[in-house]
């Protein structure tokens, strides 16, 4: 492990994966490789124009990827547009045996998804909790499938709101119409940490139930350290200010991984043999900021088994999304 590298990543050729957020940046890179390595690859993109820019950049770097690599139009922050994605996704495998979740938003502008719950959490989190619930029926028509989902080293510091109050206590009516209220930049910041921990409690509770009903599907969470994705340069302090701006530019160049080597903990969790599910991995360097991939440290929160379930229920009844397959 100390030394692995995407090099090391097996024959894919008839496998099917599917990485969201793939336009740019550590899904762009976890994509890239994949279809490196002969799988069938899914760009999981909310902009159509940015994946077919994708798409064209893999088709350049990967001789022989063309016809191989296609893009599935979906946004994270809506879930009729996540229900629509998994139709069209049905209508073109019969099976996905990788699923990255990979997208996120970081201190955006916005405040509230389509469906109006807080950004962050309702992208991050219910947008990947939803939209693996309607992909399921073809992950488990895979022989070995995988789900990866993306967490950060923010998780460390959140706290889960869930334990005192319901998910739909984030979203308040005025006025008749549902909405978010206002949050400041700080609680922006932190609501970022919830989704990270969001992330890492779902990847664990859906190996949990996935486990219990003896399905094969493994279900592992990853996080990239610091690397240079342009999400921190992206956030709505950085877009409005420029010493912000300037400031996030510098330190991400001075200190960061490079996004492509930021994908190699999802790359690792989505093919080594060696992992069977529950596991959470990331850069081995100090602080777990950069280096090849290794298992990562979870928060005592993280770990605990009752706050997962309480999320669960919780996004079930927020998405609508009810895993039935894992009930039967």
């Amino acid at each position: 492990m100390p030394h692995w590298t995407p090099e090391e990543m097996p024959d894919l050729t008839g496998r099917v994966a599917m990485v969201t957020g793939a336009s740019s940046g550590i899904g762009f890179h976890t994509a890239l490789e994949l279809a490196r390595h002969g799988a069938r690859t899914l760009l999981a993109v909310r902009d159509p124009d940015r994946g077919k820019t994708a798409l064209e950049r893999i088709y350049a770097l990967v001789p022989g990827s063309c016809g191989l690599v296609e893009v599935v139009v979906v946004d994270l922050a809506s879930l009729d547009s996540i229900e629509d994605a998994a139709a069209d996704l049905a209508d073109r495998t019969a099976a996905v045996d990788i699923l990255v979740n990979n997208a996120g938003v970081m201190v955006p502008d916005g405040h509230s998804t389509v469906d109006g719950f807080e950004l962050q959490f309702g992208t991050n989190h219910l947008g990947h909790f939803a939209l693996t619930g309607r992909v399921l029926p073809l992950l488990l028509a895979a022989e070995a499938p995988r789900v990866i989902t993306v967490s950060s080293l923010t998780h460390r510091h959140a706290k889960p709101v869930w334990n005192f109050e319901p998910l739909a206590a984030a979203v308040v009516v005025e006025d008749g119409k549902q909405g978010v209220a206002e949050q400041d930049g700080h609680h922006r910041v932190s609501g970022y940490g919830r989704s990270k921990l969001a992330n890492l409690l779902f990847a664990r509770e859906l190996d949990r139930r996935a486990k219990s009903a003896r399905f094969s599907l493994a279900s592992i969470a990853a996080h990239p350290g610091y690397a240079a994705t342009g999400l921190f340069t992206k956030t709505s302090f950085s877009r409005h200010n420029r010493v912000v701006s300037g400031l996030s530019h510098l330190v991400t160049r001075a200190t960061a991984q490079s996004s492509a080597t930021g994908a190699w903990p999802s790359l690792y969790a989505a093919t080594h043999v060696d992992l069977f599910g529950g596991e959470y991995i990331g850069p081995r360097g100090p602080g777990e900021m950069r280096g090849a991939p290794a298992q990562a440290y979870m928060s005592p929160i993280a770990r605990d088994e009752s706050v997962a379930a309480l999320l669960w229920d919780q996004s079930v009844a927020a998405t609508g999304v009810g895993y039935e397959e894992l009930s039967r």
